[in-house]
């Protein structure tokens, strides 16, 4: 799990709250967290848990996956991942056994897919002591 960058959640806590034209006190009681809690958290001065952030993230009417992004807890990788999953299990035209088949197709293909990724990312990395490749001039 990754560490949790507080000052930068704290920001986008804040833009978000903003945005939605709340009050500090609006947005803490519509999260059922205290107001100097709040308060810490978009001073970057408290971690919150992840089940805080999705108390928010609720109360903001954004997805708990973007929080946890913000927070270090997701990287963007497996925030895709989760809001794919996410679209697909609330999707009312699909009956739970079509659910759980596009699921398991949908985890089969990034299996098939991840060493081809992983190699096009090691790949695209060089070092600065390789040299360019050698190409034929006339």
């Amino acid at each position: 799990m990754a560490s949790l960058n507080v000052g930068n959640l704290g920001e986008y806590l804040r833009e978000q709250r903003r945005q939605a034209q709340l009050s500090l006190r609006q947005l803490a009681d519509a999260a059922g967290v205290s107001n100097p809690y709040l308060s810490q958290i978009e001073r970057g001065l408290r971690k919150p848990s992840a089940d805080i952030l999705q108390q928010l993230a609720k109360a903001l009417r954004i997805s708990a996956e973007t929080l946890y992004v913000q927070a270090g807890i997701l990287d963007e990788r497996d925030r895709d991942e989760v809001e794919t999953r996410a679209v697909i299990l609330a999707d009312p035209s699909l009956n739970e056994r079509q659910k759980q088949v596009l699921l398991q197709i949908y985890d089969s293909f990034r299996k098939e897919n991840a060493p081809a990724a992983d190699a096009a990312g090691a790949a695209a990395t060089v070092d600065a002591d390789d040299e360019p490749p050698q190409t034929n001039r006339l």
